[in-house]
This record gives structure tokens, C-alpha cells and sequence, in this order.
């Protein structure tokens, strides 16, 4: 797929630093870095296409020893998303393999406009003090914003910060209505909890029970492994007792109830006693979840 175009106006260098030892480097430039240029074997490229390769890698800045670094060469829309070609160099002195890379794409100001985990296996080893191009395939799904930019970009790796403490989060309704011994509770529970996966959400049961009208009450706690928060207007439960049975399912309208990223939400949701379908249930054992699409 060959693909070229104008160079944008503005280009900049996106690398990580990796601080690894570093034996018999051939420097230039007061210590920097020159790489060679390699071509994946698979790829077909006619003598054109491999003298803009070259002419391209051989405006490249230098690098400093010890880097990954990747930069953008072109951008192109293909399809139902957009096509980035980049330079990914290597002036560790160890061959290094991508399995995968978190990608970001950038305005000229800096803003994120596109994000992907790209799965690189295919990619094969870059061998030290070496340059490689590749494509990198964007969905629409993937764009942050409605227009990609047509010069200014740059493209770099998302370099992600370490998860903060998945916390307790209440709704200012029950702020002011439990005790500070039943909030040490949950906050105690939800510490104990087993890790989400990362943008994993779900739901766990705390408390099931008839009420005094006949109505069956179930606090859930609402549980969110993403870094995004999430807004439910519309949540479908379906409950079972000890015996596996159904006893009830109902759909619950909310209002602006939102679960801040990496915060547990505990909340009970009442079912009127016409949607119970069973009479007296085994409460002894009990679970609650959203019925699958």
C-alpha cells in the first residue's frame, strides 16, 4: 500500500528514553546516533518508493543512545479511518520486539486526537541502531475528535501512568445517610475487592432482601476499572435466588448517576412486588447482573 504525501509543516521527535547499559556505541555528533534504514521483508516496494524511504529517514534528526523512538512520515485517509506512516528506531544495542504499542495521535498544540493499541507481532525484530517504517491503521472508532489535522500532527507512544487506588465513591444521598461505620465498611470492601481488569465493569451484589411492603431491595455495587467515567441513564437487572431461579427483572431509569473512573458506586435499586415471579425466594444465595445484549 503505497502511500505518500506533502510533509507536514511541523514535525517533532516522540521517544521514550529507556536508562539501559551501554557497550562499544558508534557515536556522531557529540554522542548521537545514526540509524540504518530496514524495510520489513514482506513489504513490496518498488526502487521509487524505497529512494523516498530513504530521502525521508535521511532528514530524520539524530538520537541520542538508549532510545525507542517513532515518528510520523505521512498521513492518509483509507477507508473507513486513516492510514499513519512512521519511522520506528532502535539505538539500544539489542535487537527489541514489539507485541504491542499504545498510540497516540497529536495536534500541533499537543491534544490527542486519535488513540490505538497497535498488536506489532507481525513487525518481527528491530535489530540495534536500526529504522524501520510501518502503517499504522486507524479506525473511525479511534479519532477523538470529528477532523484529523491536516499538517502540524505528530504521532507518539502513550506512555500510560500507573493506576490510582481504586476508590469508594458515594452519591451525596447516602453521604448523608450512613454512618461512618457503615462508610468504613465499604471502603474497607472495596480494597479487598479482587483488581478489575482495565475498562472491566461490573456489578456485585452486597444486599438482597423483602422489604416491609413486599418490594425486593438490591444494593449493587457498581464497579468501574476504566480510566473514563461512565454515565448510566438506563440500567436492565435480572436477580436469582439460591436456586438458580429468575425471581426478578425490571429496567431502572437514572438520573445523571455517574461512576467516576476507577470508583466502586454503591446503590439499591427497588423492584416493585408485581415483578417478582416467584413467591417466597431462597434469599440464602443470591445474584444480581445486567442481561447480555
Amino acid at each position: 500500500m503505497p502511500i505518500f504525501k506533502r510533509k507536514p509543516k511541523k514535525k517533532e521527535e516522540n521517544e521514550l528514553q529507556l536508562d539501559l547499559p551501554l557497550e562499544k556505541i558508534d557515536t556522531t555528533n557529540e554522542g548521537m546516533v545514526e540509524t540504518t534504514l530496514s524495510f520489513h521483508p514482506d513489504w513490496e516496494l518498488t526502487s521509487q518508493e524505497k529512494y523516498v524511504y530513504m530521502f525521508k529517514h535521511k532528514q530524520l534528526p539524530l538520537l541520542k543512545p538508549n532510545q525507542i523512538s517513532i515518528t510520523g512520515m505521512k498521513l492518509l485517509e483509507y477507508q473507513d479511518g486513516f492510514v499513519v506512516v512512521a519511522f520506528l528506531r532502535n539505538t539500544l544495542d539489542k535487537a527489541i520486539r514489539f507485541d504491542a504499542v499504545d498510540l497516540l495521535l497529536l495536534d500541533e498544540t499537543g491534544q490527542a486526537v486519535a488513540k490505538k493499541q497497535f498488536e506489532l507481532d507481525g513487525m518481527e525484530e528491530l535489530a540495534p541502531f536500526t529504522c524501520r517504517p510501518w502503517r499504522f491503521l486507524f479506525s473511525n472508532e479511534d479519532k477523538l475528535v470529528e477532523k484529523m489535522p491536516e499538517d502540524g500532527w505528530t504521532i507518539a507512544f502513550e506512555l500510560k501512568q500507573p493506576r490510582e487506588e481504586h476508590k469508594l465513591q458515594l452519591h451525596e444521598s447516602w453521604e448523608n445517610q450512613i454512618s461512618p461505620l457503615h462508610r468504613e465498611h465499604l471502603e474497607q470492601l472495596v480494597s479487598t475487592l479482587p483488581p478489575l481488569q482495565e475498562g472491566e465493569i461490573n456489578f456485585l451484589g452486597l444486599e438482597c432482601k423483602i422489604t416491609s411492603d413486599d418490594n425486593l431491595a438490591v444494593t449493587v455495587l457498581i464497579r468501574n476499572g476504566s480510566d473514563k467515567n461512565i454515565n448510566l441513564e438506563q440500567l436492565p437487572l435480572i436477580v436469582e435466588d439460591a436456586q438458580g431461579d429468575i425471581i426478578c427483572q425490571g429496567g431502572f431509569k437514572l438520573d445523571k448517576f455517574i461512576v467516576q473512573a476507577n470508583s466502586s458506586k454503591p446503590w439499591t435499586f427497588i423492584f416493585p412486588n408485581n415483578l417478582i415471579s416467584k413467591p417466597s425466594p431462597d434469599l440464602s444465595k443470591w445474584r444480581v447482573y445486567p442481561p447480555n445484549k
